[in-house]
């Protein structure tokens, strides 16, 4: 018989919702009281009211400056001379840097080499003379340790971008904020529907909800290519991933952290993964139905709505965590997007090496409403056949049968590629 395996120690006293409402003093005026937007859409999917809360119309874009405020503003007069220290690729280097320029702190943020150009100006130009960037590294990991070789150097505070319990507290202000708005309604929330990456959002909102509100349902939701907290709580403890997806970069992380899981082992929510796939449909949902431009991750908490089966009438909030997309993502969003409804799928087609046989494939095997998205030679030979890859995009999802027979049926060899093929990475 199984056993559970066991739980690793707390590191230290975890916050407490008394900790999260003094979050909620210290950074008032220095973040954003953001609003909560009825969906139509996800209300009608669901039979409940759906309200999202909108941390995407933060002044930059995130929920991260919470946590990050509430930190600094604690800082005393001598680590306020110090300074601190932060390695991010991107919300968390935002959020730092908006609470450095409200609280007047100087600051030294690490970026690694592939941080795209729009993002270094960005957080730049959030943190103005009191922030400094500094270039270092070609992953994370390395700018990482360049930002704990400076702490250690200098005497900077680190301020980590989830794991650390005043970053929780901040965090947990989310939850202070929906339940009294739904209250102003005269409204209660039933289930609230956390994204997770490191887990100090999740952490958060828990440390508050348990103790004040203990009969909401919490959810939190991990993409599927790096769900680390899911992988702590089996294990009893946060263990680092061996590879993970990196799509939804604000939660792909490949640790949970050591106080956000020991508040997730303390409380016990619900924990879900939602693939990649799933989460770009629901970020296309958003922008076209409700206007809302999302982040990957932004769009997490939402997308596992229809997954999570709640009740008709309950009132249910689903955290929007960021809006920084770049829009040079949006070709690979639209592409996971209709693999995971079913309509993209790709081939290895052997080809006869003889006139008109693209023209026969068309003619014989593709339906009416398909259409050709890629088709480009994998090796040009002078063999009697040569492969292909080719995409084909549907009409519908339920005409894959029909293509497939009629591939079958063709003189053509024809082999489907799966989507959890190796050879994706390559397409994706």
């Amino acid at each position: 018989m199984e056993t559970a395996p066991p739980t690793a120690p707390p590191p230290g006293p975890l916050p407490t919702a008394a900790d999260v409402e003094a979050a909620a003093e210290r950074i008032r005026g220095r973040v954003a009281r953001t609003g909560l937007t009825a969906s139509q859409r996800l209300s009608e999917q669901t039979g409940a009211q759906v309200y999202l809360k909108r941390e995407d119309q933060q002044p930059v874009r995130s929920y991260k400056g919470r946590g990050a405020a509430n930190l600094i503003a604690q800082l005393d007069t001598e680590q306020v001379w110090a300074g601190v220290v932060c390695a991010s690729a991107g919300n968390h280097a935002q959020g730092v840097a908006h609470a450095c320029a409200s609280l007047g702190v100087n600051a030294r943020i690490y970026l690694p080499a592939r941080t795209p150009r729009q993002k270094r100006e960005r957080v730049a130009a959030i943190g103005g003379d009191w922030v400094e960037t500094v270039v270092c590294g070609a992953t994370y990991d390395e700018a990482a340790a360049a930002a704990l070789e400076d702490v250690q150097r200098t005497g900077a505070t680190l301020v980590p971008a989830f794991d650390h319990p005043d970053t929780i507290a901040g965090q947990g202000t989310i939850a202070m904020e929906i339940v009294e708005d739904l209250e102003a309604q005269g409204r209660s929330v039933d289930v609230l529907v956390v994204p997770v990456g490191g887990g100090g959002l999740l952490a958060g909102c828990l440390t508050w909800i348990r103790e004040r509100h203990p009969g909401v349902r919490v959810v939190g939701v991990e993409p599927a290519g790096a769900a680390s907290m899911i992988e702590a709580t089996w294990r009893g403890g946060p263990t680092t991933l061996e590879e993970i997806d990196v799509f939804v970069d604000g939660a792909a992380v490949r640790r949970a952290g050591d106080w956000t899981y020991a508040v997730v082992a303390r409380h016990e929510p619900e924990l879900l993964a939602v693939p990649e796939g799933r989460i770009c449909t629901e970020m296309i949902a958003l922008y076209q139905t409700e206007g809302i431009i999302t982040e990957p991750a932004g769009a997490l908490a939402a997308s596992a709505l229809d997954r999570i089966g709640v009740e008709p009438g309950q009132t249910v909030v689903a955290v929007v965590s960021g809006g920084n997309n770049d829009v040079l993502r949006y070709p690979e969003v639209v592409e996971r997007s209709l693999i995971d409804q079913g309509l993209k799928h790709y081939f290895l087609v052997d080809f006869p090496q003889e006139p008109g046989m693209l023209r026969r494939f068309l003619d014989e095997v593709l339906g009416p409403d398909d259409d050709i998205s890629l088709f480009e030679y994998v090796k040009r030979n002078n063999r009697e056949t040569g492969p292909a890859l080719v995409g084909i995009e549907l009409g519908r999802r339920e005409d894959l049968p029909g293509l497939l027979e009629r591939m079958d049926a063709s003189s053509m060899d024809v082999e489907p590629i799966p989507h959890d093929s190796p050879l994706f990475r390559f397409i994706l």
